[in-house]
């Protein structure tokens, strides 16, 4: 397709996505943890890394002035494109200082970048980090209900059996593994009388 150029100033939605003036864009060829993705520390505990590498980005290039050439259009209707600021390629920065990773499925632009931060544990490299890629995977997988009529979660943890609703707190996040015995349900009725709780919040 015919490259189209989008200026303007850069308000940052997450480490590999931003409005560049009313455009909205995804970064070619990166690709960053999920807003509500956590990392493992190398203590392993819990490390909120999709908010952090969001915060880099917005000190480094928020409200900043962008160029960018749009190399192509994703499946959600965002603009694909290599952005800089004072000639800075927004991409190669970000990868360099480990806030995303190379998405080398879409293009090799910045893998030496990536391998660079990796080698000295820069940004991301020194946490355990599961791929964004997969962990869209995994979210998205015990997350839809397979009967969109169904949507009552009823998951089993550390503090029994509990349904969640939409809208609830934790319902988003809460993914559903009937090898596990968990289940959807289609009211709450349902989820009550099969021994479920609700959840408080």
């Amino acid at each position: 397709m015919a490259q189209a150029e989008i200026s303007g100033a850069v308000r940052v939605i997450d480490a590999d996505t931003v409005d560049v003036g009313g455009t909205r864009v995804r970064l070619h060829a990166i690709d960053a943890p999920e807003q509500d993705q956590t990392c493992l520390t190398e203590h392993g505990l819990p490390f909120a890394c999709g908010q952090w590498a969001s915060a880099q980005v917005v000190e480094r290039f928020g409200g900043r002035h962008a160029t960018c050439e749009q190399v192509d259009t994703d499946r959600h209707g965002r603009a694909v494109a290599k952005c800089a600021v004072d000639a800075v390629d927004m991409g190669a920065e970000i990868v360099t200082q480990g806030w995303a990773f190379a998405y080398r499925r879409y293009g090799m632009d910045y893998d030496l970048d990536e391998k660079a931060a990796y080698v000295t544990d820069r940004g991301l490299h020194g946490f355990r980090v599961q791929s964004p890629a997969q962990f869209r995977r995994t979210r998205a997988k015990g997350r839809i209900p397979p009967n969109p009529a169904c949507r009552i979660k009823g998951n089993i943890s550390a503090n029994g059996q509990i349904y969640h609703v939409p809208g609830q707190a934790f319902y988003e996040r809460t993914g559903i593994n009937e090898a596990r015995g968990e289940r959807w349900f289609c009211s709450a009725a349902q989820a009550r009388d099969a021994g479920w709780r609700a959840a408080l919040r």
